[in-house]
């Protein structure tokens, strides 16, 4: 951690390191993951300039005012000629009965309600109770928009879910306004907050009969059918509405892409995902040991109204009991204990299943990976059997047969530095199984649906000095300042310098898709073409790397690496 202009700055080599220099990974558990996830590489958003209007003395500042019909909320004019409305409840609080339900509208509320600070974020795994910033009221959405526009302005949305591995929101401090102004003031951007952990993502027949599955899910859902209904006040076009994710944000736009059967509710007409995030995602019966845990944590066994008493239960017992645990006929935690589970309804089948039957909809679509997306990862190990514990910890249901075939996949690869000999293998094993091959199986499927004429793909490649001297490559979302603008996340020091160019390159190809579902109409002057993905047989990507931007071909290791895991996705739950 270190301290730049008087603002916080995280890098995935600092947070990295500390796990490395702290805690043998045979010992890790998933506080200690999960902390280091959330600081290192799930891309807290902070704009300094930005800041300084969010919490300095606003009372200078203009003040704007929009009418949602159930409520009108107040907001600040930037500076730079941007509406700024923080804090606008977008569905009600999901409180005592409303836990793992369907979240429903906000309740009317008379008068004007000021939309000038974040509202919590909803509680992540592992954390205490009470911690700030968090809380189980969080469900909070923030606007930018430009200040001229009219309900009659119809500008394109870019509706942005962030991350956080489905077990926390990585930070209430996503923030549009730079994105909004470079494009020179002709888009609408939209953040929010969803449920995460224990309280978005239980599972179990018990919640389906009195309560709802995928709660976090239904939660991005309704903040799709908010926009679609009140955007337009803010100068958006709720017929132009993109939806763009990081992470386990990137991962939920793949399910979305897949949601009821791929059926069109006309909610978007686009979709960026960078990072798609695969974890394991099991089905309901599969879960009943969560729940059993879980009420048998906070002192519900016994209840013959279990759903009941999980909600007559305070916040801070109910926190306390989220946390994760091995899987069963595991010894240590997986990276991700809380995910969306595989309901038969919102999410009938593994995402894979649903991709390769067809069962999608088909909008034009730009995904991409950082080319070490499991460095920050994965095991510190010395061993292949270690490596092979590591894999099995995340996706149990692996037998001997599918180790074997990955070991052959996955041999010991060249050192890197400061890790053991097996790291290198590992990450590349972690982080194609649950970030790269989903990206380029999606693109394949969308490929066999004939639609690879509006599908693009991407490989971040920009190098950093401090990244590369501590053997993490380009690691996962490091592209993150790129996309948003220099300090719209903790930046390191090569986006100031030596990296600086990359930024209004990539931001302005994602804005182009945003505008106009291509990211060549608007893209940067002198940029190079991007083509699209193509075929099975091309699987075309462009590659952003400083001074040497330019078009490849996935290898072909790569390609039989992601057949592999696609093969297996029903063992490891995809």
């Amino acid at each position: 951690m270190t301290w730049k202009n008087g603002r916080q700055s995280f890098t995935p080599v600092m947070e990295e390191e500390k796990r490395r220099r702290f805690f043998d990974w045979r010992k890790l558990s998933v506080p200690v993951i999960i902390a280091s996830m959330i600081l290192a590489v799930l891309t807290v958003v902070l704009f300094f300039n930005v800041r300084e209007y969010i919490t300095g003395d606003q009372s200078n500042l203009p003040r704007v005012t929009v009418n949602l019909g159930y409520a009108n909320y107040s907001g600040n004019v930037l500076p730079s000629g941007v509406n700024q409305f923080l804090g606008m409840r977008f569905a009600a609080p999901p409180l005592g009965n409303l836990r793992w339900r369907a979240p429903r509208d906000p309740e009317v509320k008379v008068g004007t309600t000021d939309a000038v600070e974040f509202g919590p974020v909803c509680l992540s795994t592992d954390a205490s109770y009470p911690t700030a910033g968090q809380d189980e009221d969080c469900l909070f959405a923030n606007v930018w928009a430009p200040n001229n526009t009219t309900p009659e302005s119809k500008l394109p949305v870019w509706l942005f879910i962030q991350g956080g591995g489905y077990t926390s929101n990585a930070n209430q401090n996503w923030n549009g306004s730079q994105v909004v102004e470079a494009s020179g003031k002709n888009i609408v951007f939209v953040a929010f907050n969803y449920r995460v952990g224990l309280w978005g993502f239980l599972a179990s027949e018990r919640v389906r009969k009195d309560g709802d599955l995928n709660v976090g899910l239904l939660d991005q859902r309704q903040m799709m059918k908010w926009v679609k209904t009140h955007i337009s006040k803010f100068g958006g076009d709720p017929d132009h509405v993109v939806i763009h994710g990081v992470s386990a944000g990137a991962g939920s736009v793949a399910l979305h892409l897949t949601a009821n059967g791929g059926r069109d509710e006309k909610l978007f007409v686009g979709a960026m995902a960078e990072s798609v995030f695969f974890p394991a995602q099991p089905r309901v019966p599969e879960l009943e040991y969560q729940f059993n845990k879980t009420i048998e944590s906070v002192g519900c066994k016994s209840d013959k109204d279990q759903m009941g008493c999980l909600r007559s239960k305070s916040i801070k017992t109910i926190q306390d009991a989220n946390a994760g645990s091995p899987f069963p006929g595991r010894q240590l935690n997986p990276h991700f204990y809380w995910t969306p589970c595989i309901d038969g309804e919102l999410l009938q089948d593994y995402p894979y299943m649903m991709f390769d039957s067809g069962k999608f909809i088909k909008v034009p679509v730009l995904f991409g990976t950082g080319t070490n997306e499991g460095s920050v990862f994965a095991a510190n190990v010395a061993t292949q059997d270690a490596f092979v514990s590591f894999m099995m910890d995340n996706y149990p249901k692996m037998n001997e047969n599918q180790t074997d075939m990955m070991r052959e996949k996955y041999p010991l690869l060249p050192p890197l530095p400061n890790h053991d000999a097996w790291f290198p293998s590992t990450s590349q094993a972690y982080g194609e199984t649950t970030f790269i091959c989903p990206a380029n199986n999606i693109l394949n499927a969308y490929a066999s649906a004939n639609r690879s004429a509006t599908s693009w793909s991407y490989r971040f490649n920009v190098q950093d000095d401090t990244n590369t001297a501590s053997g993490l490559g380009v690691p996962h979302v490091f592209e993150a300042p790129a996309v948003f603008g220099i300090d719209a996340c903790p930046t390191p020091d090569s986006y100031r310098t030596y990296n600086r160019p990359i930024v209004p390159l990539m931001m302005n190809y994602w804005i182009s898709f945003i505008r106009s579902l291509d990211p060549n109409v608007h893209k940067l002057e002198g940029a190079p073409d991007w083509a699209t993905w193509g075929s099975r047989d091309n699987q075309s990507r462009l590659v952003f790397e400083l001074g040497d931007n330019r078009m490849e071909t996935v290898d072909e290791g790569q390609r039989d690496r992601c057949e592999f895991w696609k093969g297996i996705a029903e063992l490891t739950e995809q």
